[in-house]
């Protein structure tokens, strides 16, 4: 151990390892610990209501010797005042942790993780951060605890998304902090909703359906233009498996092998934490025609993880834009057909043409369903019943390719 009275700057700089730690006091119960790997720690050593305790005072060169005295300094008054410099630290740390846990951002960060994560795919997530992340947490508002944020503030922070013309996003991003708020009321870091006081307070809305093919004839046109695709065969399938099985396309895209079974022609897909659970959050029964479809893909994707990977990254699940772009190329603009819109093709002609009870399709589409006495569904239930209609749909769409005049097939309400 070397001991000095008072250290200088360049007795600092220049103190070398020795295979073993030794001190350099400076006084006072100041000195730097120089360790054997050639570390330089600043280190108080005192005494509280007799005890002996060490605190850290940073790390050289980010601390300089002037630097290490004055918080030295610091923890000295503390001593003479009776208090512990160490706990005082301590409670500091934890009044800037608390500080941090109560800001809107991290309460919203908590709340994707959690809650949301829970009811929703990652797909929608992370779209979910990128709305909420761009238009209110990434500004000054994200940082402020949000006890104190008021509706007025709040208020002002969607009209400017408003006013750049994203009147959708404005009213998503207010919904959205909405949910964000009851869950900082339920974890004690707010007292009320102030979004409640907003409604109203944005240019309404009008919702745009996704364009959809609901004439027959012409869905027959594109089941053969499909057929024509000289593009991708992973392409081809997920347009084709997008019309048969009407499922989201987030949910499509995310579609994984471990998840179908083409022995039982199931594909059970899950969300969020329920995967952990191995409750199937919605079953989706598999006609002889999708079932040929997947096991066409298993040379191509049956060794990965996803059905439908990526062309660059081959864990990661294929591009949103995918089956859209295919769709522009075969002739269909965004204002005919887009990927999403054919549920709304499922949904009419399997109600108006076809004449199924709106509840099993309803119940195939994932929506909230609830019985006569109010109660919602279970997702697995009606199975056999949707199964005989996925394997008519297929059927349908068959006879629809092949030009048949199958217009008008209306059959008994179940």
């Amino acid at each position: 151990m070397r001991a000095l009275e008072k250290l200088k700057e360049i007795s600092v700089r220049k103190a070398q390892p020795t295979g073993e730690a030794y001190k350099l006091m400076d006084g006072g119960g100041l000195y730097l610990l120089v360790t054997a790997t050639g570390s330089k720690l600043w280190r108080f050593n005192y005494r509280h209501q007799g005890k002996h305790k060490t605190l850290a005072l940073g790390q050289y060169p980010d601390v300089g010797l002037a630097d290490a005295r004055e918080k030295h300094r610091a923890a000295r008054k503390l001593l003479a005042a009776e208090s512990d410099p160490g706990e005082a630290r301590k409670a500091k740390a934890k009044a800037l942790e608390a500080k941090h846990a109560n800001i809107l951002r991290a309460i919203a960060e908590e709340w994707l993780k959690g809650p949301h994560a829970s009811k929703v795919t990652p797909g929608t997530v992370d779209s979910t951060r990128k709305l909420l992340w761009t238009n209110v947490m990434d500004g000054e508002i994200g940082s402020r605890p949000i006890a104190d944020i008021t509706a007025p503030e709040l208020l002002a922070v969607v009209r400017k998304v408003e006013a750049r013309g994203a009147t959708y996003s404005a009213h998503k991003a207010l919904q959205l902090c909405s949910q964000v708020w009851r869950y900082a009321i339920a974890t004690g870091r707010a007292e009320r909703d102030v979004t409640a006081d907003l409604r109203g307070a944005l240019n309404a809305y009008k919702v745009r359906h996704h364009p959809a093919i609901t004439d027959p004839v012409r869905v027959g046109d594109l089941l053969r233009a499909i057929d024509g695709y000289s593009g991708s065969p992973l392409t081809v399938a997920a347009m084709k498996l997008a019309i048969l099985t009407f499922v989201r396309p987030g949910e499509l895209r995310h579609a994984k092998w471990s998840d179908i079974d083409l022995e039982r022609a199931e594909w059970r897909y899950f969300v969020g934490k329920t995967r952990n659970t191995g409750v199937a959050e919605l079953i989706v029964p598999l006609p002889r025609q999708a079932v040929a479809i997947l096991e066409s893909l298993r040379p191509l994707s049956g060794h990965l993880g996803y059905v439908f990977p990526g062309v660059r990254a081959k864990d990661k699940p294929m591009s949103e834009n995918t089956v859209n772009a295919a769709l522009r190329y075969l002739g269909f603009d965004g204002e005919e057909a887009v990927g999403h819109g054919f549920r709304a093709t499922a949904r009419t002609i399997l109600d108006e043409v076809m004449g199924y009870p709106v509840h099993i399709i309803e119940q195939q589409l994932a929506h909230a369903v609830k019985d006569p006495n109010g109660r919602a569904y279970n997702r697995t239930a009606h199975l056999p019943q949707r199964r005989e209609m996925m394997q008519k749909w297929a059927d349908y769409l068959d006879e629809l390719k092949a030009g048949a005049k199958v217009l008008n097939i209306k059959r008994e309400a179940a």
